[in-house]
């Protein structure tokens, strides 16, 4: 799809016959979304410029992702969006900004940029500036939803823990709970690793703009150079947050880990516990033809109180010991 905006702020369509079509000087911004042949064919017929290719756009290089090429400004990173089921994931987008045009290509639809296709772009270095603010406010809304789920996150796990439940609640139940704060904690920190991405992108991009662009108007750059501040208090936050992840990430793993315990010292109480009885149970099961208890008129209940005496021994001491 392809949009083209002019300085007013209207966004016009793709022309019908995009083989003799031409650009209008009014056209500031061209956004290519999931572009097809005849589009790319035509924006670099109407703009002189050569369009980069998905796989382009995903080299990691930074000098694939930030380069010059005959006076015009080649930029790509790397952006968070979410499906259709919801998930976030990353989709390479790609910047072209020149004098005359700023051009956009991606394949997915990040919100950042229905945001800024609202406003009035009055020459392409605003529209590049809008965009990428719009990533930037963007970015720093997905950072305050994450840094919220991990307070309640910390709340249910400190707070409200799943293993500081009421006696009657069953272990599988708290231990369903520390899965699903697993879960949870899991999610967030891939989300926050992407933004992490992102950040490190666009946080290259702005500086590049500066350096790069003889011809950027003076009164953009005091605006550039805000967003650059921006976009590195969005990196501090989110190393932050990716270290009370960590946090939580240990945490999680450590109950995981003292219920476990849990488990086993229980068996091994059973265990010891059931050893003195076993032992007296087949000691007096043998048989033997001189055995002095065979003859007993109570040997029977002796056998049995030693039992229950060598059973109720091992807890008494457990106990004095503070293991339950």
């Amino acid at each position: 799809m392809l949009a083209l905006h002019t300085r007013t702020g209207e966004i016009c369509r793709s022309p019908e016959d995009l083989g003799t079509a031409e650009l209008s000087s009014d056209i500031v911004w061209i956004d290519l979304l999931q572009p097809s042949t005849e589009e790319i064919a035509f924006v670099e017929r109407a703009t002189g410029l050569k369009l980069p290719s998905f796989e382009d756009l995903s080299e990691i290089e930074s000098s694939s992702r930030l380069r010059v090429v005959a006076g015009a400004l080649y930029l790509s990173a790397p952006l968070v969006y979410r499906t259709a089921a919801d998930d976030p994931l990353a989709t390479p987008v790609g910047f072209i900004l020149t004098p005359e045009r700023f051009i956009t290509v991606r394949f997915e639809t990040p919100t950042a940029f229905t945001t800024a296709a609202q406003r009035a772009h009055p020459t392409p270095v605003e529209a590049f500036a809008c965009v990428m603010d719009a990533i930037v406010d963007r970015t720093a809304d997905v950072l305050e939803r994450i840094s919220a789920e991990l307070d309640n996150v910390s709340h249910r796990l400190f707070r409200f823990g799943p293993v500081e439940a009421s006696g009657n609640r069953r272990p599988a139940r708290a231990n369903a709970d520390l899965r699903v704060i697993l879960r949870r904690i899991g999610r967030s920190g891939d989300l926050a690793s992407k933004i992490r991405d992102s950040l490190l992108g666009i946080g290259r991009i702005v500086p590049y703009v500066e350096t790069n662009a003889p011809w950027l108007p003076a009164e953009a750059k005091p605006r550039l150079h805000t967003l650059q501040q921006d976009i590195y208090s969005l990196s501090q936050y989110d190393e932050h947050l990716t270290n009370k992840l960590q946090l939580l990430l240990d945490a999680t793993l450590g109950m995981i880990n003292i219920d476990q315990n849990n488990i086993i010292k229980v068996l091994t109480i059973v265990s010891v516990v059931g050893v003195p009885p076993t032992l007296v149970a087949s000691m007096y099961g043998m048989n033997f033809h001189n055995m002095p208890e065979l003859d007993w008129a109570w040997g029977y209940p002796y056998a049995l109180a030693l039992i229950v005496v060598t059973a109720i021994g091992p807890l008494l001491w457990f106990k004095w010991r503070g293991w339950f």
